[in-house]
């Protein structure tokens, strides 16, 4: 910006035009490269053509009072830049978000081959049991193959929670950039609402909107402003051959141009800016209007699902308790294998609506950390 609306330009300006003509000056057609004053001949008219031209000039142009064109030019690429720097943090939140979110994604499929992998070793542990009674005449064979039917179900359920854990891990990897197809184990984490922001983030994209229609302005009004230039120049300027080594010489100048009018461009320009700041401000508080909406629409499913969560642990609980029961019950004959698979089955429904409750809830909170900030 400096280099164009205020330094000097200097450069080198060449040519040579040749324009020849047959001139009958003396009675009979005569061909002459570089004519000098040809009354009567045939080419191109002496006063356009000057005869040829021999131009070999060092050009020097110097912007005079462009202080203010340079500060608005300067002021919007320091805008730009500002709007460059938001639109990169702004990127690296909606990542953080999308990353958080896939790494709850693989935390279900683990909780879910944890929950499977306890749930098979528990039907081996019945499996052994009712193979003894098996032999002793305590229990029916078909108990058993009940038993080894559900037991093969969940081993199947169990397989695909681990590809689906595989999956959902190399998606992570994809998001994150890393270039590895180990399957790692992946902590827990233990997401918390982040306290209200008492100046949001997100708000900075319409302060710079803003500040760049007042910078697109300000620019468009520097052309209503006086361009004044000076310039110079030095070296060989001639039309005719024979003159060349005496017409070396130097010249210098002002240029100025100043835009009057222009069929009201510059009122329209600004009523024009001062719509675009409008709407700006309008969006602007529509965003505040709806995010406030928003958070508290999470808040308020938030609740809803710490209530089913602790609900769905009592009634975990009860399952594990009424398991244990039957369990006892089975090795003393007073149960049915069926009834212990069947409320095993209701135990596993509930086990997996509970992970499903708490990856929503999690979330839900990752997605109220996105909009608090």
């Amino acid at each position: 910006l400096k280099a164009v609306y205020t330094k000097p330009q200097i450069g080198l300006t060449a040519g040579y035009l040749f324009a020849p003509i047959i001139s009958s000056d003396k009675g009979h057609p005569t061909f002459e490269a570089n004519s000098y004053a040809a009354d009567n001949y045939v080419g191109y008219d002496l006063a356009a053509s000057n005869g040829g031209t021999y131009m070999g000039l060092i050009t020097y142009n110097q912007p005079l009072f462009n202080g203010s064109t340079y500060e608005s030019y300067e002021n919007q690429t320091e805008v730009n830049k500002l709007i460059n720097q938001n639109t990169i943090k702004l990127t690296e939140h909606d990542i953080e978000k999308t990353v958080t979110d896939q790494y709850i994604l693989c935390l279900l499929d683990k909780k879910q081959i944890l929950f499977m992998d306890s749930l098979l070793k528990l039907l081996e542990e019945q499996i052994l049991i009712t193979e003894k009674m098996v032999e002793n005449g305590f229990a029916k064979q078909s108990d058993l193959s009940l038993l080894n039917i559900e037991y093969q179900n969940n081993l199947g359920l169990s397989t695909a929670y681990k590809a689906t854990y595989r999956r959902d891990l190399m998606d992570l990897n994809v998001r994150c950039g890393i270039i590895d197809t180990t399957n790692i184990w992946l902590n827990d984490v233990n997401l918390s609402l982040k306290p209200e922001v008492a100046q949001s983030h997100y708000l900075q994209k319409y302060a710079l909107d803003s500040l760049n229609v007042l910078a697109g302005q300000s620019i468009f009004e520097t052309k209503y402003k006086p361009q004044v230039n000076f310039y110079s120049n030095a070296g060989l300027n001639a039309v005719y051959a024979p003159t060349l080594p005496r017409r070396f010489g130097v010249s210098a100048g002002l240029n100025l141009t100043w835009n009057f009018y222009d069929g009201n461009q510059k009122s329209i320009t600004r009523e024009k800016s001062d719509l675009q700041m409008q709407s700006i401000a309008f969006y602007r508080d529509n965003f505040i209007a709806q995010n406030e909406m928003r958070k508290n629409k999470i808040l308020t499913e938030l609740q809803s699902y710490n209530k089913r969560m602790n609900i769905a642990k009592d009634q975990l609980k009860e399952y594990q308790t009424l398991l244990a029961t039957y369990k006892k019950e089975i090795v003393q004959g007073q149960l049915s294998i069926l009834l212990y698979i069947t409320t095993l089955k209701s135990m596993i429904t509930l086990q997996r609506d509970y992970f499903l409750i708490e990856t929503n809830r999690l979330l839900l909170i990752n997605a109220y950390n996105y909009w608090n900030w």
